[in-house]
């Protein structure tokens, strides 16, 4: 059994500000704590149900240098730092057999939702495959079916509990926060949190979901950017067309181009 646990930080308990989630600002700090507790609690969570599990942890927020490699459970190896393939779920195509996402937030424009985007808040406004609106979490969801991995497990605030169980029936999810708005939420006190997902990681992988998610190919791949002049700049790549004013579009041939496609429009956006 090979699961890869992928670690973001917004959906992590006690994170409600862009100030708990921003390297540099001194609330990132604690933050980073909460977070390595929760990927720790999935990880005993995963090796509770196969205790001969080879655990993979990718580290999936900012730079992807969030967790503190020495409070990581020692048992598992760790995906970090970036430019990298595959970004959030880096590993996947080592022969993973399940996805565990730990600290996952809901999609841009989601309504009272913490800290909802999609990859990039300043830069994306929405990413559609085949005319179904995905996350962070249903574009890694459908990269990792790709694989043939199985997504197993989500944790987050409420919004994001519901977007994994629409998009993945049987999923096991954790809330570890109601929220009240982009930058408010009831949470759990986080060694609660942590003692929901370490359950809640053993049960995803004694009681995985049947089916695997995946989105088939060709996609047709729409995203809208917040500012035409980002759409311009993406329209500089080969065969991208602009549909409508901030609004490009592209058919690749699998979610896999879809996503390294959508980082480079993100690249290409923070140039400006």
């Amino acid at each position: 059994m090979h699961v890869l646990v992928s670690v973001d930080m917004e959906g992590t308990a006690g994170v409600v500000s862009p100030d708990d989630i921003r390297p540099g600002h001194p609330e990132f700090e604690r933050s980073r704590g909460y977070t390595t507790d929760e990927a720790n609690a999935a990880v005993r969570g995963v090796l509770s149900a196969h205790p001969d599990a080879t655990v993979l942890v990718a580290d999936a927020h900012a730079d992807f240098r969030t967790l503190i490699p020495d409070r990581l459970d020692r048992r598992a190896m760790l995906v970090r730092g970036a430019p990298r393939r595959h970004a959030m779920i880096s590993g996947i195509q080592s022969g993973t057999d399940a996805v565990c996402f730990v600290g996952y937030h809901g999609r841009a424009g989601t309504a009272t939702s913490v800290l909802a985007h999609t990859i990039s808040g300043g830069v994306i406004a929405s990413v559609r495959c085949n005319g179904r609106e995905l996350g962070e979490f249903g574009l890694n969801a459908a990269l990792a079916g790709r694989f043939r991995a199985r997504t197993v497990l989500a944790t987050g605030d409420d919004t994001l509990a519901r977007e994994a169980a629409d998009l993945v029936p049987g999923i096991t999810t954790v809330e570890v926060k109601l929220a009240l708005g982009n930058r408010a939420a009831i949470g759990l006190h986080p060694t609660e949190a942590c003692a929901r997902i370490e359950q809640g990681a053993r049960d995803a992988l004694l009681h995985p979901p049947e089916q695997i998610f995946t989105i088939d190919g060709p996609v047709d791949l729409e995203v809208e950017m917040h500012r035409p002049v980002m759409a311009e700049l993406a329209c500089l790549v080969p065969e991208v067309r602009l549909l409508a004013p901030t609004i490009v579009g592209r058919c690749v041939p699998d979610i896999d181009v879809a996503l390294d496609l959508i980082e480079v429009f993100v690249a290409l956006a923070r140039s400006i």
